[in-house]
Parts: structure tokens; sequence; C-alpha cells
């Protein structure tokens, strides 16, 4: 048994097909996804920026043609949720309005401090654009998986060399790029390096061998004999990615009087009405975007070093954190009863109560996957999930939401077991050890009958 850690992990359920969609698809404003709660529809502006006003007016449309609940995805993309048939082209509309441009086919994903990270040494940015236009078709190809993931990294304090991506494309110096497929920046494996015109015509082979592979391949898929034939210069190739630091939540100085706010919302969650609140707040005060980043965050920038510790003081009161080590970022919770018909129980309830009565259980270690019900909507990834059944709940030690259950546990007893779980670490784990590692040590046989002890 192994526990899962946090990952980069999207927040989407399992994808039902609208029409015209693809099965499995990743949800978009042409093709939204039906959930519990209605329809949700994701978008990635370009660069992964918006300005405030852009931001605030896709929250007053998100609350007129939604449910009001917003999302940053573990991969920092945004979600609208309960949409209806008839307003996802209203949002649509408003979108347009308001001059967000969300580029078709994959996200390419940028460090969210792209262009002003004083230490950044390749134009991501401009990679991404380049990348944009000239494989224009072979982006929008429905051959193309629809998980398919593109990471341009131009280095710098902020980058992303702990996110994975089926193709990255990494800055090694000024002017020098490196390709590489299938992984983070340690594990990928490189295929060029040359200039940003080499990296350009790289990407654009690898897109033709995923579709010459067939529909949904990703670059795992591609073999070793086909990669040397297409890159026969790989086997030279032995220089490591960039090896930054991954965004996270606080107040970071970047020269002079000039600094970014990272906040994150609580469980990757923002109703649209504190969000455009606290928007109103932000222009003021000199803000000139909202960048979107993994690990369900945002970052403020164009503030001065004051203007920033005031934004920072003020977040909390809307629900956003500027704290790396929060707790509650290692719950993962889904909308929940009362937002959701198909939910159970209402799973940020329960998540306060854990963090509140369960701290031993919070060192990082562990992912919690708060889900309402059995499809699991807010982690696709193993995690020590706690189910919503018609029964009760279903605790699941380490694997997804609608697996089968480990212990199942009748409704009103369910505080105390969790609490059981958080004696049983805090009676067995030793000074140097996490409690995942102890919960691992244990084994599921020993939980599951201290669950249930009376």
């Amino acid at each position: 048994m192994g526990f899962a850690g946090e990952r980069e992990i999207d927040m989407e359920g399992r994808a039902i097909a609208a029409p015209g969609s693809r099965r499995g698809a990743c949800p978009t404003l042409a093709a939204p996804m039906a959930t519990g709660d209605g329809l949700l529809a994701r978008l990635r502006p370009a660069g992964g920026a918006l300005t405030p006003s852009q931001l605030n007016m896709l929250a007053v449309s998100a609350a007129a043609n939604g449910n009001g609940v917003l999302e940053i995805t573990g991969r920092g993309s945004l979600q609208v949720r309960g949409l209806r048939p008839e307003t996802v082209g209203r949002l649509a509309a408003d979108v347009d309005a308001a001059g967000i441009l969300v580029p078709a086919g994959p996200p390419i994903e940028l460090s969210p401090l792209h262009g002003i990270d004083p230490g950044e040494i390749g134009n991501a940015a401009a990679i991404e654009a380049r990348l944009r236009n000239e494989h224009k078709i072979a982006l929008s190809s429905p051959l193309l998986a629809p998980k398919l993931s593109i990471i341009v990294d131009g280095g710098g304090r902020f980058g992303l060399s702990g996110l994975s991506a089926d193709i990255r494309v990494d800055a090694l110096d000024e002017g020098r790029w490196l390709v590489a497929i299938d992984g983070d920046a340690k594990a990928a494996k490189p295929v060029c390096i040359g200039s940003a015109d080499d990296a350009a015509r790289a990407v654009g082979r690898l897109l033709a061998m995923l579709m010459e592979i067939g529909k949904n391949s990703r670059a795992r898929d591609i073999g070793p004999t086909a990669l040397r034939e297409v890159f026969p210069a790989m086997e030279l190739q032995f220089a490591a990615g960039p090896n930054s630091q991954m965004p996270r939540p606080g107040l970071h100085q970047l020269c002079d009087d000039s600094a970014v706010l990272g906040l994150r919302p609580r469980f990757g969650q923002m109703k649209a009405s504190a969000l455009s609140r606290f928007l109103g707040q932000t222009e003021p005060l000199g803000a000139a975007e909202i960048r979107l980043a993994p690990g369900r965050q945002f970052f403020v920038t164009g503030c001065s070093t004051e203007a920033a510790k005031a934004l920072q003081a003020a977040a909390k009161d809307y629900g956003f954190s500027s704290d790396a080590d929060d707790p509650s970022a290692n719950i993962a919770a889904c909308a929940g009863a009362g937002a959701c018909p198909s939910g159970f129980y209402e799973t940020r309830m329960r998540a306060q109560h854990l963090l509140r009565h369960s701290p031993v259980l919070f060192d990082g270690s562990l992912t919690f996957h708060l889900s309402g019900c059995s499809k699991g909507c807010a982690h696709p990834r193993p995690a020590l999930a706690l189910t919503g059944m018609a029964s009760g709940y279903g605790i699941v030690l380490s694997g997804l939401a609608g697996d089968s259950p480990d212990a199942t546990i009748a409704g009103g007893k369910i505080d105390f077991a969790i609490e059981k779980l958080a004696r049983l670490v805090e009676n067995n784990k030793s000074a140097d050890e996490s409690a995942a590692a102890c919960l691992t040590r244990l084994g599921p046989q020993t939980i599951v009958k201290a669950l249930k002890q009376e």
C-alpha cells in the first residue's frame, strides 16, 4: 500500500461527452463537461494571464451563467461550474467581449512569472506564440490526446521543472533550448538541443509523430527506434533541463520595489462574488495581471512591495491564503452536497473539521480526497479518499474515490473514525517518520481495525 502525496493534479471529473465532444476529452468552452452541478467549462488564456478587469468580467459572467463557483486546477487552468446548455454560449460571448484569448488545442503552460522574472533566460511567451502560429493545424487536430501537455519553461526563479509534460521546451541558456518528452525536467528524455528555430521544428515533428501513431497517443507511446529516426542526434543529448523552484504562495520580491503575490483559494475554489470584491482592490494598488499557476493558485503582478503587502493582508478576508505551507493545500474537495446534487455530504465542512481535529495527518505527506460521491471529480489520482455514499462514507486508503472502499463508516460515526485514524498515527509515528510512511508501515488491516474499533 502506498499513500500518494500531492502531485500535479487537475480538478477534473470523469468526462461525460457533450454533444460533439470526444469521450474523455477535457472540458472547454466549446465542449463543456457534464457534472453533478451542471456543465463545467475549462479555459486557459494565452500565457496564463488575465488583467484584473478581464478576470472580474469572467467572474461576473460565472455568477450570471453558472452557479458562481470558479476553480483553479492543479495545472493552472480556470474552471467555471454550474453552467446550463442555454448559458454556455453566453459565457463564451462574455469571454470574447472581455478580450480574453483562449487558444484552441492543448494548453501550453508557462511559468507564472514569465516575462517579469529577472532570472529568466529564455522568452517563453515568444516560444508559445511561435508554436501556436507555426503548428496551428497540428495543435487543433482531433488526433492529439485530449490531455496532451506542453510546457515552455524560460527558467528563472520560478519555473516548471517539477511538472511533468508530454513535450517540454526548456531554456538552457541565452539562445539555446532543450526539447524533451515524457516527464519533468529531470526525467524527460532529451531529443533536441538548439535554437528557437530548432525547438519549434522539433515540437512540430513530435506532434506529427503523435498523430501518426494514432488517436489519443501520448509521448510515452513514441518508441525509441522512431525517435532515433527523426532525431538521430538525440543519443548525444545529455543536458538536463532547468532545476527551478515551483511557484509557491506568498510575497516574492522581484527587484527594487517590485513584488508579486502568490495566493491560493482554499481547496482551489472561489466564489465569484468574493473574487470580484478582491479584484476591486487590486487595480487601485497598481496590479497589472493575474497569472494562473500550478498548484491551484494565482499570482498578482505589477504591484509595489507596499501595495502587495496590503493585498496580502486583505486576501484572507476573501478566502485566499498566502501561506505556502497552508495544510488545506493537501485537501482536494469537490463541490459537495449543497452545491452538487450528486454529493452525499458537505465536503468543505468535512475538510474544515479534518483540519481542526486531525492536524497530525497534515504534515504534507498525504493528499486527502473529499468526494461527495464516487465520481471523484476533484482528484483523478490516488489519494486517501473519503467518498460519500447513501449509507454513509467509504474510506479508500490509497486509491480513487470510485474504488472499492477499504472501510465503510456510518454517517454519524465518520468524525470518530477520522479522529481514530489521527490517534493511530500520533501513537505509532516515530520522530522522523511522516504520516504517510507511518500508515504504509502499519498496513490496511491494522488501519481498518482501528477505524472500526468501538
